[in-house]
């Protein structure tokens, strides 16, 4: 491959000047590499499958040649309010926002405010995206592929897969998350409507065989295209990785030294999941400030885009958040990635340090191991070709104390927090047993007793993988907590709660929104003498029901059965009487022999002499 081009205007197929100058505007005054391979190859309408790291650059990529040709295509024949040149397909609501943003800039500008954009994601109604797709019309579609292949398969007036007979270009943003979030049905549906003769780009920072099974299925003969800014290691060139080995109980301490010792002014803490998330953004905010905390992960709706905008528009801020933020996502000025845990898979640690490092910036990026973890070092090296250096972090026996004394402070103060502390455990485990590497992470190794203690539980949770060992490597409280008597600052949720409970003290049940509890009315001594009661009757009725049968059986008598209503006799008459009316109606007797068959003659005789 000849040497990438550095700068914009050496390409061999020169862009137009609203492209340039918007391009400009934006600071990106040279090419990254993966922009240099793709975007001639995209201009030249050929099918481009390109495997680049996180961070290099990809949107641009697929960007500028999309309006390239839809500008080419508009100087022949001028672009309809209602025909589709262009779609981007994304895996998120984020990413897919993100794209839309960056390529509202370049439509901003008066060349080429002539194309119109449309964004499709969940959040609205689908009949509100039809009716302004009918409306105001689109040229270039961005969306997430639930909410297209919706609106493809909607009947009425939209007809979707009319308006996309011109179709230019697709593009598959990040097409091995597409894949890991299971739209490949989804993705092959799409595909079925639109035109054979179009361009398409796929995009992803890993190659898998998912990837490579699409690109067989939705693009033809395509151009492989494999960028790396180092040939030994799959993150950006400017990011550092670092580990720490803490034991279970002091990771939240090892976590806020760490953050407090390093003048951070941005970064990203990812956790394995979304209850994770919700506890330890209520933590976190007491336990860092003043610096501020936000939470995100993917059951959030609209307030995703509220508090993505909040972290970028901060100084300073901590961003906990679950693999939703993974991929794409580009925030500027962070300057640590922090993961609580090993993500569920390799290909997701590449993903999430990729936040950081981005478009020629330094980076850092920092994981937490427990001892049990450390051959996770050994295969991220040899999986993801990821190298990652030690740190060491001192943590004291009375740093650990005072945090767990905050945290149990939190949860005495609200029932709330209590509640979202035990949901926020539980899915840990739940999520550390479904992990990828489970040959390395195994729940077996964990010491449940010490990582309760680092969530900062008030007591231990009654789960299947917690053993009676447990509770001696737990730290719980200095003195013993009735949880009953922890209240909610919601008025509402603790007048439920009262609620509850009074009917509990009433009739013994315990009516939650899953099961129900009933509560034992008499002492354990009282009901196990009505079990052993009943268990007695059992025996001693068995015992009758057998001594009855010996009993029949030493004096050869059989059990009285009920009378039979007809004799043998009459049954054998009936039947020779229902033979011979079959054999009249075959014509095989006449009527003479049939009577005579039945007793009908002498029957007759009789009358007869009686008559006369």
């Amino acid at each position: 491959m000849a040497r990438p081009a550095a700068t914009w205007t050496s390409l061999s197929t020169p862009l137009s000047a609203p492209v340039l100058e918007v391009i400009d505007g934006l600071g990106f005054h040279k090419m990254t590499p993966v922009q240099a391979a793709t975007i001639p190859l995209l201009l030249s309408y050929k099918d481009v499958a390109a495997e680049a790291v996180t961070g290099s650059g990809k949107t641009l990529a697929f960007l500028v040649p999309l309006l390239e040709l839809l500008l080419k295509r508009k100087k022949n024949e001028a672009w309809k309010k209602h025909e589709i040149g262009a779609i981007i397909i994304s895996p998120t609501r984020e990413l897919t926002t993100q794209i839309h943003e960056v390529l509202a800039e370049f439509l901003c500008h008066e060349e080429l405010s002539c194309f119109r954009q449309k964004i499709l994601i969940g959040g609205n109604s689908v009949e509100d995206d039809a009716m302004t797709i009918l409306k105001d019309g689109a040229n270039i579609i961005v969306g997430t592929p639930g909410r297209l292949q919706d609106l493809f398969e909607r009947k009425g007036d939209l007809n979707l897969a009319a308006k996309v007979k011109s179709l230019e270009l697709l593009v598959l943003d990040e097409a091995d998350r597409l894949l890991d979030l299971g739209f490949e049905a989804t993705i092959n549906t799409i595909l079925a409507y639109l035109p054979r003769q179009r361009r398409t780009g796929l995009f992803s920072a890993t190659q898998t065989k998912e990837v490579k099974d699409l690109m067989r299925a939705g693009l033809r003969n395509p151009v492989l295209v494999s960028v790396r800014e180092k040939a030994t290691t799959s993150t950006p060139k400017l990011l550092q990785n670092f580990y720490v080995i803490v034991e279970p109980d002091t990771k939240l301490t090892a976590m806020l030294k760490f953050i407090r010792s390093q003048q951070i002014k941005k970064a990203m803490i990812f956790f394995p999941t979304c209850a994770c998330v919700e506890y330890w953004s209520i933590a976190m905010a007491e336990l860092v400030k003043p610096m501020a905390v936000l939470a995100l992960h993917g059951k959030m709706k609209s307030q995703r885009f509220r508090i993505l905008k909040a972290f970028r528009d901060a100084d300073s801020a901590l961003l906990l958040c679950t693999d939703v933020l993974a991929r794409g996502v580009d925030i500027p000025e962070v300057d640590w990635v922090l993961q609580w845990d090993p993500p569920s898979n390799a290909a997701a640690f590449v993903h999430r340090v990729g936040r950081t490092a981005r478009q020629g910036s330094e980076g850092n990026a920092l994981i937490m191991l427990l001892p049990t973890e450390d051959a996770y070092v050994d295969f991220l090296t040899r999986n993801q070709k990821v190298l990652l250096k030690e740190m060491k972090l001192q943590v004291t026996d009375q740093g650990l104390k005072d945090e767990l004394k905050k945290l149990h402070q939190l949860q005495m103060e609200d029932r709330a927090v209590f509640d979202k502390a035990n949901r926020a455990f539980v899915s840990h485990v739940q999520a550390y047993s479904k992990h990828e590497c489970n040959l390395i992470l195994r729940v077996k190794d964990l010491d449940l007793g010490k990582v309760a203690t680092s969530y900062g539980l008030l007591q231990l949770p009654k789960m299947p993988e917690m053993k009676p060992q447990f509770s001696e490597t737990f730290c719980g409280p200095e003195a013993p907590i009735d949880i009953w008597k922890l209240t909610y600052k919601d008025k509402q949720k603790q007048m439920s709660l009262e609620s509850k409970l009074k009917t509990y003290n009433e009739t013994g049940e315990w009516k939650g929104k899953k099961k129900l509890i009933k509560k034992k009315s008499i002492p354990w001594e009282l009901a196990n003498k009505a079990r052993e009661e009943k268990k007695a009757a059992r025996k001693n009725r068995r015992e009758q029901k057998l001594k009855r049968k010996a009993t029949i059986e030493a004096a050869g008598t059989v059990p009285i059965r009920k009378k039979q209503k007809f004799s043998r006799e009459e049954l054998d008459e009936l039947a020779n009487d229902i033979r011979s009316l079959k054999k009249l109606k075959k014509k095989k007797i006449t009527e003479e022999e049939f009577d005579q068959q039945m007793g009908l003659n002498d029957f007759g005789s009789s009358n007869e002499s009686d008559g006369k």
